[in-house]
């Protein structure tokens, strides 16, 4: 299977005994948060059962893979190919040639991509940040030296008199990327390389062209960092890091992406925050009555570890294992149809196999059908409630106000065990789901 074997060979010259050997920290960052996970207990998918759940085809059994994953996540060797299955980059149903033809299709896709960026902006694909604001909003360059308007920018090689506020928008963008993007992880060693940096803004920057509708919200360069780290080839974290965000736009509301969008009236995980009142109701009363006393109804407390997946409150190694287990918890042949998707934009046409699913999406389906998608909350708002019930006994008895509660739950940071929390999680999955069920007989 030659893409496993390329998988393989992204991680040749680390050391697989320890996460920590390759993702490594700055010397001079002492304070970083690191794996709160014994060591005991890190039962990865190895690399050897992840090559024998692949047929002589290179197709993938990913049933028999999704409870090695739900156990402690992946090892570090494979986890790039593992993500592209997870996140649906490929159909577990593709054989291998299939997954790489349709690879070196979406690298080709991506250059294109990349190069009409470049005509509208040269530092796309230069290795630069762009940290200094690129235009203002009525379309006049704010570059130095550069007193051109929009009138005077080019799209496909050809001048435009007239271009859209499209172009303008992306333009203003940019200098927004590169300031959260110099941010990004820089305790590791990996960013002290601004070839690094360079290629995680120019991910960012294409997305935003091309996602008309988000274009770029902070938080995105949390999510997109760990596939330019984990990819050699930009254009394989390109596409990963876009299905992430199919993923997060779809799970919580099918056709509505509100994950990353926020308007006067709403607020990007508005939703998630409702279904984590909802569920807090039901798992504990009293907690919910006590937070809402202190004016805490809403849950925006919650705000960060939803909009950005637990990024601040795990190292960067337990936060690569959470997520994976997550994702092979809520595995749900429907949704990862739904994250398949071509690079002419199409989504693929494969077929679910409902015996193929993680323990959370399974049980969303016995409590209600497959094709209700949306009609419990995401594995992440019990994971949330998890960590509120873990701190109950201070809110309760101590806490006063919800700066308290914020000052608590930042305390939480470094010292949650991502495998014990994703357990707890599930127990409040299983108690909401009865009680909901109850409540409705």
């Amino acid at each position: 299977m030659p893409l496993l074997a390329c998988a393989s060979e992204q991680r040749q010259g680390f050391s697989m005994e320890d996460d920590s050997e390759i993702y490594r920290v700055r010397s001079e960052c002492q304070d970083v948060a690191t794996s709160s996970v014994p060591r005991r207990r890190r039962r990865k998918l190895s690399a050897e059962k992840w090559r024998a759940a692949f047929d002589a085809q290179g197709r993938l059994n990913v049933k028999r893979v999704l409870r090695h994953i739900e156990r402690g996540g992946v090892a570090s060797e494979i986890r790039a190919h593992v993500w592209e299955f997870l996140l649906g980059v490929y159909s577990p149903g593709s054989n291998a040639a299939e997954r790489e033809e349709l690879r070196q299709s979406r690298r080709d896709k991506y250059l294109k991509l990349k190069a009409e960026c470049k005509r509208m902006d040269a530092a796309v694909g230069s290795g630069e940040v762009v940290i200094s604001p690129r235009m203002n909003a009525d379309g006049v360059s704010m570059e130095e030296n550069n007193p051109e308007s929009i009138e005077e920018q080019t799209i496909n090689g050809v001048l435009d008199p007239s271009p859209s506020a499209k172009i303008v928008q992306w333009k203003v963008l940019l200098h927004q990327i590169g300031l959260d993007v110099v941010r990004t992880d820089r305790v590791l060693e990996f960013y002290e390389d601004p070839k690094n940096l360079g290629k995680l803004w120019d991910i960012l920057a294409v997305y935003a062209w091309i996602d008309e509708e988000v274009g770029y919200c902070q938080g995105m360069s949390d999510l997109c960092s760990p596939m330019v780290l984990l990819f050699p080839d930009e254009a394989d974290a390109f596409w990963c890091f876009k299905c992430l965000m199919r993923r997060v736009f779809i799970t919580f509301d099918v056709g509505k992406r509100e994950n990353f969008r926020c308007t006067n009236k709403m607020m990007g995980v508005q939703k998630e925050l409702s279904f984590l009142a909802a569920a807090m109701r039901v798992i504990d009363p009293k907690l919910h009555r006590t937070l809402e006393a202190l004016g805490g109804s809403n849950y925006i407390f919650a705000f960060r570890m939803l909009m950005v997946n637990f990024r601040r409150e795990f190292s960067f190694v337990d936060t690569l294992t959470l997520w994976e287990m997550m994702w092979a918890f809520e595995y749900h042949p429907d949704l990862q149809i739904l994250y398949m998707e071509s690079p002419d934009g199409h989504i693929d046409n494969a077929q679910p196999d409902y015996r193929a699913g993680g323990r959370f999406a399974k049980r969303n389906i016995k409590y209600g059908s497959p094709r209700a998608l949306n009609e419990h909350p995401s594995l992440a708002v019990f994971f949330v409630a998890g960590i509120l019930v873990l701190l109950r006994s201070k809110f309760i008895k101590r806490i006063q106000g919800l700066d308290e509660v914020v000052r608590a739950l930042n305390d939480m940071s470094g010292k949650i065990d991502a495998y014990r929390a994703c357990q707890k999680a599930l127990k409040f999955h299983k108690l909401y789901l009865k009680k909901v069920k109850k409540s409705n007989t």
